[in-house]
C-alpha cells in the first residue's frame, strides 16, 4: 500500500519524560524540537536496506517522502543536509521554522 508510514511504539511515559528532560530532541529536518508525536524516519528506505533511524515531526516527515523518491532517498538524498537543498524541502524548511513543535497541516506531493 502506497503511502502508508508505520510509526514506531513511543517510549514509555516516564522513559520519555526522562529524555526530554535530560535532552530534548530536536527533528532531524527542521532542528525544531519535537512535540509530542514523533516518527522516526529512516535515512536510507528499509525497503532499500537501510537501518538508522532519526527523530522527525510528523510533518517533517510527510515532507520528504513528497519531496522524494525512496531511489533518491537511497542515494544522494540520504544525507539530510542535502536533502535539505531539494528547493521544495528548503521551500518547506523556512516555512516552518516558526511553527510550534505539535503544529500539523496536510502535506500534497508537488505535481
Amino acid at each position: 500500500m502506497a503511502g502508508r508510514v508505520k510509526r514506531k511504539a513511543g517510549l514509555a511515559a516516564a522513559e520519555a519524560l526522562a529524555l526530554r528532560a535530560a535532552d530534548p530532541m530536536t527533528c532531524a529536518l527542521c532542528h525544531r524540537p519535537i512535540g509530542t508525536q514523533v516518527e522516526w524516519h529512516h535515512r536510507v528506505p528499509k525497503s532499500e536496506g537501510g537501518r538508522e533511524t532519526v527523530p522527525v515531526h510528523p510533518i517533517c516527515h510527510r515532507t520528504i517522502h513528497a519531496s522524494a523518491t525512496n531511489a533518491e532517498l537511497a542515494g544522494p538524498l540520504a544525507d539530510l543536509d542535502t536533502l535539505r537543498e531539494v528547493p521544495a524541502v528548503a521551500k518547506f524548511v523556512k516555512w516552518v521554522a516558526d511553527k510550534p513543535a505539535d503544529f500539523r497541516v496536510p502535506v500534497r506531493r508537488a505535481r
